[in-house]
């Protein structure tokens, strides 16, 4: 999860200041590939296209922004060096493209960031120094950091430097598919959709730019509307783009050039990044596939459109991921808990698998229950988790089981 940082004085990027640095990113920072979604397009009713910003080293779109600031140190703030905050995907960013260009670097980091963060980190030659329990706190740790030894302080977002890095994602679009109408792009502190925005506003003002924010963490929203943020707040899938406050000259880019921002739940990325690995074969984090959750849950507004989305990245904890997928199924009707009730009796369970063979249902997991149940003492109960075809084939194999005497009840909940 991201806080903000201390608003930055520094001006408005330029288009002249993106295809700088475009220029400078070429042969360091590969261009990405934005790719068809055939059956995703055919699904939603408009034509997709992802801009796969997960195939760079690190994973996510941060290295563009990261490259351009270090690219533009003075020899005297290399030889002194950069600090950072953050718990995720800035880190590696800034973390990498230091180490390749020589420049000391220290990332600060809360105390509960997992372990797998802070050791990717360090490989890539950062001195990880872990501070504070909440990102605020670590923010402020590597503003004294950054006082107390002469450092730059790399803003994830609030930097024009690191916006124009950003902005060269809109380039690389707008040259692959001119034909492209609408953009849309995920927005935590709003670096990511400030560089495209103005960037696409400068070359095609007829595209339409679109920003995602999780309903838990409408911040941009909220400040573009110069309301005081009411942040819901609280756990969520896209962590990347949990942003409480977003940047101060992010706030007025997004003013002038983005469209509309659009909310979406925790369901619809959900879905979203079950969707990008089931159909796609895309592996997204929660952030990266905003975008399409957006399609997802509104898809009247794109219909017939050209859409590029931008799928910022792909570093997803295993766990969430694996977990995400499994629930996918649950909701397609692809696996199921059954509760049957049987009689307590030699040879009873075996007929309940072998109908369940014969319906062509696999089983996956197996729970008798006899002591820890309300039933009849003479009665049992068995939950069986089962692989399905669909909906349908569920309903048959419950018609089965009870036409064959065996009462049985679908579990809806998910342990």
């Amino acid at each position: 999860m991201s806080d903000g940082g201390a608003p930055s004085p520094a001006p408005s990027p330029t288009l002249d200041d993106v295809r700088a640095a475009a220029g400078a990113l070429a042969g360091v920072v590969p261009r990405t590939p934005l790719v068809r979604a055939g059956r995703l397009s055919a699904d939603l009713g408009c034509e997709i296209r992802f801009k796969l910003e997960t195939v760079h080293h690190t994973g996510s779109f941060k290295e563009r922004g990261a490259y351009n600031l270090l690219r533009q140190l003075t020899p005297a703030e290399r030889t002194a060096g950069v600090v950072a905050m953050s718990a995720g995907n800035h880190a590696q960013g800034v973390a990498y493209h230091a180490g390749r260009l020589g420049i000391p670097t220290t990332i600060v980091m809360p105390r509960g960031t997992p372990f797998t963060k802070v050791e990717r980190t360090r490989a890539y030659g950062a001195t990880v120094t872990l501070e504070g329990e909440t990102l605020s706190e670590a923010e402020a740790a590597a503003h004294r950091i950054a006082a107390d030894r002469g450092l730059v302080f790399v803003h994830p977002y609030d930097d024009a430097r690191i916006v124009a890095g950003q902005g060269t994602i809109a380039l690389e679009i707008l040259d692959g598919w001119p034909e492209v109408d609408t953009l849309v792009v995920p927005i935590g502190g709003g670096g990511l959709i400030g560089g495209i925005a103005l960037t696409a506003k400068a070359l095609r003002p007829d595209v339409a730019v679109v920003g995602v924010q999780t309903t838990l963490y409408p911040a941009m929203a909220q400040a573009v509307r110069d309301e005081p943020p009411a942040l819901p707040g609280g756990a969520t899938v896209a962590e990347g783009i949990a942003v409480k406050r977003p940047g101060a000259l992010t706030v007025g880019i997004v003013r002038r050039h983005v469209d509309r921002i659009a909310l979406v739940d925790e369901a619809a990325i959900e879905d979203a990044v079950e969707r990008l690995a089931t159909v796609q074969k895309t592996v997204a984090e929660g952030a990266g596939a905003a975008g399409l959750a957006a399609i997802l849950a509104d898809p009247d507004r794109f219909a017939g459109r050209r859409v590029a989305v931008v799928v910022c990245g792909g570093n997803i904890d295993p766990r969430i991921l694996a977990s995400i997928l499994m629930r996918g199924l649950v909701r397609a009707g692809r696996m199921v808990r059954l509760r049957i009730g049987i009689v307590d009796q030699p040879g009873v369970l075996a007929r309940v698998t072998a109908l369940l063979g014969d319906a062509d249902a696999n089983i996956v997991e197996v729970s008798h229950h006899r002591m820890y149940s309300h039933v009849p003492v003479r009665m049992a109960e068995v939950d069986v988790t089962v692989e399905t075809r669909d909906g349908a084939h569920v309903h048959e194999i419950v018609r089965r089981l009870e036409n064959a005497g065996f009462r049985t009840e679908r579990m809806r909940d998910v342990d």
